[in-house]
């Protein structure tokens, strides 16, 4: 299933907000400075979990089976993202 979503930048109440969105999906890296060294620690998101392809800004690629996990997430924040989704088959390569 090909996912494709928009983001509303206006209707988020900070960039605060709209980060969590993103961060929830992708996850992030945190660093943490501490006794002049740094730490660096991975935050997961949604996706970490989920086997997909990012085609290209705002647009996934996610299994059939993985695809209500997805749906669920965007639509928590269903009044500030938009989403539209496309099922395609793809069909292995043969080798000649």
């Amino acid at each position: 299933v090909i996912i494709t979503f928009r983001t509303h930048a206006e209707r988020f109440e900070s960039d605060y907000e709209r980060n969590k969105f993103f961060r929830g999906l992708y996850g992030w890296k945190q660093i943490v400075p501490k006794n002049d060294k740094r730490y660096l620690y991975y935050r997961s998101g949604l996706l970490d979990d989920i086997d997909h392809e990012k085609l290209a800004d705002s647009v996934l690629m996610v299994a059939v089976k993985d695809m209500e996990r997805v749906m669920r997430y965007f639509e928590e924040w269903h009044d500030k993202v938009e989403c539209e989704t496309m099922e395609v088959f793809i069909r292995k390569r043969r080798s000649l």
